[in-house]
C-alpha cells in the first residue's frame, strides 16, 4: 500500500500532498515527460502545485473522499492545480474510489491536456485509516 500525507502551511500556502515520501508532482512529472515532450512543452510535466483554495479541502471538507469541492470532469476530483494559484487553470485530476479499508486514487488525467498519457502512473492505493487521519490533520492549521 502507498502511504499518503496532506501537509497544510501555516503561513497560508497551498496544500501539498506527498505520496510515499515524494511531492505528488514529481510523481506527475515522471509520468507526463513524454507526452509532454512530443508536444514540444516538457516544461509543463508536472508543473502543478497544491491547492490554494485550502477552506475548501481541508478536514471536515470531504473534497479527497466522496464529495469533491473542486470536480474536475466526469465526476473525479482535482487533486492538483496550477503554478499560478488558480486550481481550474492547470487541474490535475483523478478518480477517487473508496471502500471500508481503502482509498485509491486512478484515472489520472491533465484536464487541459487529456491526450497526455498516465498510464505510467499506476493507481495509487492507501489504507484508509491512516488517509483519513493525514486529512484530519488539515484542521488543525
Amino acid at each position: 500500500m502507498n502511504r499518503v500525507e496532506f501537509l497544510l502551511d501555516p503561513a497560508g500556502g497551498p496544500l501539498q500532498i506527498t505520496v510515499d515520501g515524494v511531492r505528488l508532482e514529481a510523481h506527475l512529472r515522471r509520468a507526463e515527460l513524454a507526452s509532454a515532450r512530443a508536444d514540444g512543452q516538457a516544461d509543463l510535466a508536472g508543473a502543478y502545485a497544491g491547492l490554494t483554495r485550502t477552506d475548501a479541502v481541508r478536514w471536515p471538507s470531504r473534497h479527497f473522499l466522496d464529495a469533491p469541492a473542486l470536480p474536475g470532469i466526469d465526476g473525479t476530483t482535482v487533486l492538483l492545480g496550477c503554478e499560478c494559484g488558480d486550481w481550474g487553470c492547470w487541474p490535475l485530476s483523478a478518480r477517487v474510489d473508496l471502500t471500508p479499508a481503502t482509498v485509491t486514487w486512478r484515472d489520472f488525467r491533465n484536464e487541459h491536456r487529456p491526450h497526455w498519457d498516465h498510464t505510467a502512473l499506476r493507481p495509487f492505493v492507501f489504507d484508509r485509516a491512516q488517509y483519513e487521519a493525514s486529512l484530519r490533520t488539515t484542521a488543525q492549521a
